[in-house]
C-alpha cells in the first residue's frame, strides 16, 4: 500500500513538474508583429504599422488628420487616460492607447490595444457595402467628437457617431466611449437591414506574458449569468505534460452563441474591451485566432437585429463601448457599469474574499507605495484577525496529539464494545477540550483565502510591472533570476516550499496517522511549489509570508501552558493506563 501511495505521488509531481517547464508563463521576447490585417484584410490596418503619437494630454484630445501609405485616414481622440485612433476603413476604431499603462516595462510608449487585430473595433463585420472593407467620410470632429458617414447605392445612408468622455468625468468612465449608428432610409420603399454584427476587436496578450487561452477569453452576460469562451485548446493530450509529446495549443474556431447580449467582452490578462448595447444583442460570435508571432489571441462580435428601414425613416443602434484596464474598482462602479460588468474580473464563488483582499491591498498601498508589501500586511492582517481562533485550534491538535495513548488503550479495553468505545472517547475529548475536527478548521477558513488571492491575481492590473525586492521587478509574473540548461531559477517558490516543509515539522501529528498518509502530506509542499513554480510571485509571497507566520504561531503555541494536556488521574478515570504528560517522540 506504501509503494502504491507514493508512486501515485511520485506521478503526480512529475505532472506538475511537466507542468511547470511547459507553462504558459514562461517570459518571452519577440520582435513586433505585423498586425492581422496585413494577411487576413489588407484594408483592416496600417501595413507600414505606423500610427499617430498619442495626443498630449494639454490640447485635449483631438490629433490631426492623417494618411497612411495606402491612403487610410486616421483621426484621433482622445484625454488623459487613452488615445483613440479612429480608421475611415469602416469608420471604427483602429486601436487605443493606454497613456497610464506602458507597453514594456521600463520603456517608453503606451499599451496599444488591438494593435493585432482582424477588425477594427465597432466594425460592422460583413455587412457587404458598409463593412470593413468601406472608406466611409470623416463628417466632423471636435475636441469630444468623431462622425463618419457612407452610403450604400443610394438608398442607406449610415451615420457613425463616437464621443469620449472627458478626464474628470464624474456621470462616465474616461476609458468609455459613447458610439451610435443611425441607419437613414433614402428611398420611398421599405429596406429590410441584414444581422449585424459590431466588432469587438482582439485581445493579444501583453508582451510579458505568454498565454494559450488561459486569461485570453471572450464573455458575455444575459443579464443573469456570464460565460466565457476560451480562445484556444490544448492538442498535446496528456502526454504533453511528461514530455513524451509536445504541447501544442491550437485557436478554437469561432462559435456562435444565441442569447440575449446586455453586454460583451474580449479580454486578456490585464485589458479588455467592453460592449453594453442599449438594446440587448441577439447573440455572440467569438473564438480563437492565430496571431503573426505564434501565438494565440481571440476576436468576437456582438449580433443585432435592427428592424425594416421604413420608407425615408431610421434606426439607430446605440452602445457604451469601455477600452481599459481590467481595474475592479472601476468596472465595479455601479453608477457607471449597471450590469455588473466587474464580472468580467472572473473571481468566482469566493469573489467577496477577492474583492476583500483587493480592497485591503489598495487601500494599504495609498500609504504604502509598494505592491509587495502590501501583500504581505493583507496576509499578515487576516492571520492576526484570526489569530484567537487559530490558538484555540492548534491547542486542539496538540491535546489530540497527547491523548493518543489513551484513545489506545479504550481502543484495546472497548474494541468488543463500540457503545462503549465511543462514549469513552467522547468523554476523553470534552474532559481535554478536544475537538477531533480542528484539523480541518484551519483550512477551511484560509482555503476561500487562498483562492480569492489567487483568482484575483489572474487579472489586476495593479500588480503588472509593480516592483518588490531587487530581483522582482514584476509581481504579475514569476521572479525568474537565471536559467540553468534552460530551466528557469525562480527564488521566491523555493523559499515558498522550504517555509511549507518547515512548517509540517512544527505543526503536532496524531501519533496513529498511517505512514504511507505522512508521506503523502510531505510530499504535498514539493508539488504545490512546482505547480506555482510558473504563477506570479505575488502568490508565492503570500504563501510565504503565510507559512512563515503559522510557524511563528506554532512556535508560541508550543511554549504555552496547556491545562487540558493528560494527567495520570484522566487516564485512570479513563480506563487507560496512565501516560506522562509528554509528547510522543516522533519515531525514526
Amino acid at each position: 500500500m506504501d509503494k502504491k501511495n507514493l508512486t501515485i505521488g511520485a506521478l503526480l509531481f512529475l505532472t506538475a513538474f511537466a507542468i511547470m517547464i511547459l507553462g504558459p508563463h514562461a517570459p518571452q521576447s519577440s520582435p513586433p508583429a505585423p498586425s492581422i490585417g496585413q494577411i487576413a484584410n489588407p484594408l483592416a490596418s496600417n501595413p507600414t504599422g505606423s500610427s499617430a503619437p498619442p495626443a498630449a494630454p494639454a490640447d485635449a484630445a483631438f490629433g490631426a488628420l492623417e494618411t497612411d501609405d495606402t491612403g487610410e485616414k486616421i483621426t484621433h481622440l482622445g484625454n488623459d487616460f487613452i488615445d483613440v485612433a479612429f480608421t475611415d476603413h469602416g469608420g471604427a476604431i483602429k486601436d487605443v492607447a493606454f497613456l497610464k499603462y506602458p507597453a514594456k516595462q521600463g520603456r517608453p510608449g503606451p499599451y496599444i490595444f488591438n494593435a493585432l487585430h482582424v477588425d477594427p473595433m465597432l466594425a460592422l463585420v460583413d455587412f457587404p457595402g458598409l463593412g470593413r472593407d468601406v472608406r466611409y467620410t470623416l463628417v466632423s470632429h471636435s475636441a469630444r467628437e468623431v462622425v463618419f458617414r457612407a452610403v450604400l447605392e443610394n438608398r442607406i445612408e449610415v451615420t457613425r457617431r463616437y464621443t469620449i468622455e472627458p478626464d474628470n468625468t464624474k456621470t462616465g468612465d474616461p476609458y468609455q466611449l459613447r458610439h451610435e449608428t443611425v441607419f437613414r432610409n433614402l428611398s420611398g420603399e421599405t429596406v429590410p437591414l441584414p444581422t449585424l454584427a459590431v466588432s469587438l476587436g482582439t485581445a493579444a496578450p501583453p508582451a510579458e506574458v505568454r498565454d494559450y487561452g488561459y486569461y485570453l477569453k471572450a464573455g458575455y452576460s444575459n443579464g443573469s449569468s456570464v460565460d466565457f469562451i476560451s480562445s484556444a485548446r490544448s492538442e498535446g493530450g496528456i502526454l504533453s505534460f511528461f514530455g513524451l509529446a509536445p504541447l501544442v495549443w491550437k485557436p478554437i474556431a469561432p462559435v456562435s452563441k444565441f442569447s440575449p447580449i446586455v453586454w460583451a467582452s474580449v479580454k486578456n490578462q490585464f485589458f479588455a474591451s467592453i460592449l453594453t448595447p442599449d438594446e440587448p444583442g441577439m447573440g455572440i460570435d467569438a473564438g480563437g485566432i492565430a496571431l503573426p508571432s505564434s501565438e494565440v489571441g481571440v476576436e468576437g462580435s456582438v449580433l443585432f437585429n435592427v428592424k425594416p428601414l421604413a420608407p425615408h425613416g431610421e434606426e439607430s443602434l446605440g452602445m457604451n463601448f469601455y477600452v481599459g484596464p481590467k481595474e475592479y474598482k472601476r468596472l465595479a462602479n455601479a453608477d457607471v457599469f449597471k450590469h455588473d460588468q466587474d464580472k468580467l474580473m472572473e473571481f468566482g464563488f469566493f469573489k467577496i474574499f477577492s474583492q476583500l483582499l483587493l480592497e485591503i491591498m489598495t487601500w494599504v498601498h495609498g500609504w504604502m507605495p509598494n505592491w509587495g508589501f502590501a501583500i504581505i500586511f493583507t496576509t499578515l492582517s487576516i492571520k492576526i484577525i484570526f489569530l484567537p481562533f487559530s490558538f484555540g485550534m492548534a491547542r486542539s491538535a496538540r491535546r489530540m496529539q497527547k491523548i493518543q495513548p489513551l484513545l489506545k488503550d479504550i481502543r484495546e479495553k472497548y474494541k468488543d464494545n463500540p457503545k462503549k468505545l465511543n462514549e469513552a472517547q467522547l468523554a476523553i475529548f470534552k474532559e481535554h477540550k478536544v475537538n477531533p475536527l480542528a484539523g480541518c478548521v484551519p483550512m477551511l477558513i484560509t482555503f476561500p483565502f487562498f483562492i480569492g488571492f489567487f483568482s484575483m491575481l489572474r487579472g489586476v492590473p495593479e500588480f503588472r510591472f509593480a516592483p518588490f525586492v531587487w530581483w522582482v521587478h514584476d509581481l504579475s509574473a514569476p521572479d525568474t533570476v537565471a536559467y540553468i540548461a534552460g530551466f528557469p531559477i525562480r527564488i521566491l517558490p523555493i523559499v515558498m516550499g522550504v517555509t511549507m516543509i518547515s512548517q509540517m515539522f512544527f505543526v503536532p501529528q496524531a501519533a496513529n496517522v498511517d505512514k504511507a498518509q505522512l508521506r503523502m502530506m510531505r510530499f504535498m509542499p514539493l508539488m504545490y511549489m512546482a505547480i506555482c513554480y510558473n504563477y506570479s510571485c505575488a502568490l508565492s509571497l503570500y504563501s510565504t509570508t503565510n507559512s512563515l507566520f503559522t510557524i511563528l504561531q506554532q512556535l508560541l503555541i508550543n511554549r504555552m501552558k496547556d491545562d487540558g494536556d493528560p494527567t495520570h488521574a484522566s487516564a485512570a478515570r479513563a480506563g487507560g493506563k496512565p501516560v506522562k504528560n509528554i509528547t510522543p517522540a516522533k519515531k525514526k
